[in-house]
């Protein structure tokens, strides 16, 4: 695919670059950032021209609606250099589409393309040095967006401030992973944000996933706001299950954000020739597959992530071991996926874009 670039975004050069105090074989995931960050304001009913600088904090009302009322979204991105140097995008129009989803379901402006996509290439582009080669190795994309109108009346603000900033990146999460089933606890609910990549959605979240790690668990598989009898997501990921062949997923709704792996995966899924079959799945299946042996797996999948196999669950205090197979369909996806993001497969579906 081809997106425009406009040339419509100041610049302010960075004096020294600090990449070279970086110890790329030892980062922790989002604590390290690149020299630039983008910069642009909403004000008056329209945007203002867009700004490259270099990444430094900046001073903010006490009273901005984001701290009070919650208006914050955000997106989750990578970049990748494949073995000629060249550094690509995965499938950026979907991320810039939900962006302006999320924005519009917050009572926020809208983003335009020339802004969010071509302030996207040209900051990678400064900082295209940040982006190392070798599977596993990405810059990670953070463009956001947050309410900096002045006023503690509680009403949306009428002033905004998008940014992108970037962080070089491994895995998200390394060793095994085993989850807990939420019995009281929902991550969203019918009528509400949970579609909406807002922040309040993850914090929200921090509280009930703290007592699962209390527990011994990394994360929790959400369940339906309403009768907690439906699987939907794990942590921050959607969320795949394997019963004998068939892989299941959960449709998208007003709880279920719509992941940008998750579609991608289906789509290879589909391709590959395995049976996908998009609907809810049950609490009960999965405990009764679990016990008869027809579960194979489960893993989430996610931008930061990308496939997380899940080796044992928990439900009503009982835990359920994941057989450890061979050709599992989670490490099948992930070396499709991850090949064709780092330019290793051919992309027949589309989905890169050259920076």
């Amino acid at each position: 695919m081809s997106l425009k670039q406009t040339n419509e975004i100041d610049i302010v050069p960075i004096t020294k670059s600090k990449i070279d105090s970086v110890d790329f074989d030892n980062i922790a995931f989002g604590n390290i950032f690149t020299d630039y960050m983008l910069i642009c304001d909403f004000k008056d009913g329209s945007w203002k021209k867009p700004q490259i600088k270099p990444y430094e904090p900046f001073m903010i009302d006490p009273s901005a609606k984001v701290f009070h009322y919650g208006q914050a979204i955000f997106e989750g991105m990578k970049a990748y250099k494949d073995e000629n140097d060249d550094v690509w995008l995965f499938r950026p129009d979907e991320n810039f589409k939900r962006f302006n989803k999320s924005a519009v379901r917050m009572a926020m402006p809208e983003v335009p393309e020339a802004i969010f996509i071509d302030g996207l290439k040209t900051i990678i582009d400064l900082d295209r040095n940040w982006v190392k080669k070798g599977l596993g190795n990405t810059l990670y994309l953070r463009p956001f967006m947050i309410a900096i109108g002045s006023g503690v009346i509680a009403q949306p603000s009428t002033q905004y401030r998008f940014m992108i900033i970037l962080s070089p990146a491994k895995s998200y999460y390394s060793g095994e992973v085993k989850v807990i089933i939420a019995e009281h606890y929902s991550r969203a609910a019918n009528g509400g944000i949970g579609a909406a990549k807002a922040a309040g959605n993850y914090s929200a979240q921090f509280y009930p996933t703290k007592l699962a790690n209390d527990k011994g668990y990394q994360q929790i598989i959400w369940t339906d706001d309403a009768t907690h009898t439906k699987l939907e997501e794990a942590g921050t990921m959607n969320v795949f299950f394997r019963i004998n062949d068939t892989l299941y997923t959960a449709p998208t709704s007003e709880r279920i954000l719509d992941g940008v792996t998750r579609k991608s995966l289906i789509e290879l899924a589909e391709r590959e020739g395995l049976d996908v079959q998009i609907r809810s799945v049950l609490v009960d299946e999965l405990v009764n597959a679990a016990k008869d042996g027809s579960l194979k797996e489960i893993f989430g999948a996610g931008t930061a992530a990308v496939v997380s196999p899940i080796s044992a669950f928990a439900y009503q205090d009982i835990e359920y071991a994941l057989p450890k197979i061979e050709n599992s369909f989670a490490l099948q996806l992930k070396d499709k996926l991850t090949k064709i993001q780092y330019k290793l497969a051919d992309d027949t579906f589309g989905w890169t874009v050259k920076i």
